[in-house]
């Protein structure tokens, strides 16, 4: 199964602000200039493509041009950070963080979820995706979750891929779109 990721537009946040699990709104041009260009590969998909999509609104929006009938997965959701949630980067205390950066694994930011709570979730929704039977889904996500399914893909086992998907430095751009072809999508 193809995989066709796409990051959700800038969402209404300040820059330096923690917001994963955080429901944060997208601004009209913000979603406008993120849709007009995914319209053209949409558009040679064949009719009735499954579209997944986090819940979140600043996902849900995007899904909701994108498809009729966007299938929206809790799962699909960003990390949840605890306390650490709306702060900004910088009140958060340095040995929380490096606390986080020790144990990327087990450790629950701001009382948040864990990275392989996250991962688990994700596989969960990596499993329903390909329960669908499609050739190929279009994914409305987090940089998180697709920097998770994107270690996944190979077929690495579960903790290393939830790992190297922790210690991946974000780049990907708001509305970007990645793609993840069957070849690297064990069945």
């Amino acid at each position: 199964m193809e995989l066709i990721l796409i990051r959700h537009p800038r969402p209404l946040v300040p820059a330096g602000i923690c917001y994963g699990s955080s429901d944060v709104a997208v601004a009209d041009e913000e979603l406008a200039a993120v849709h007009a260009p995914l319209q053209p590969m949409l558009a040679e998909l064949p009719p009735g493509t499954p579209l997944f999509s986090s819940p979140l609104q600043r996902c849900a929006a995007l899904a909701r041009l994108l498809s009729p009938c966007p299938v929206f997965d809790a799962r699909l959701a960003e990390m949840d950070f605890g306390g650490w949630e709306l702060r900004g980067w910088d009140e958060i205390g340095r040995d929380d963080v490096d606390a986080w950066a020790g144990d990327l694994l087990h450790y629950r930011p701001g009382g948040g979820e864990t990275v392989l709570e996250v991962a688990q979730r994700v596989a969960g929704a990596l499993a329903a995706i390909r329960a669908c039977g499609a050739e190929r889904a279009v994914v409305v996500c987090h940089a998180g979750t697709i920097r998770l399914l994107q270690a996944m893909a190979d077929g690495t086992p579960f903790e290393h891929a939830a790992l190297a998907a922790a210690a991946t430095p974000n780049r990907i751009g708001y509305g970007a779109v990645v793609r993840l072809h069957p070849g690297a999508m064990p069945a």
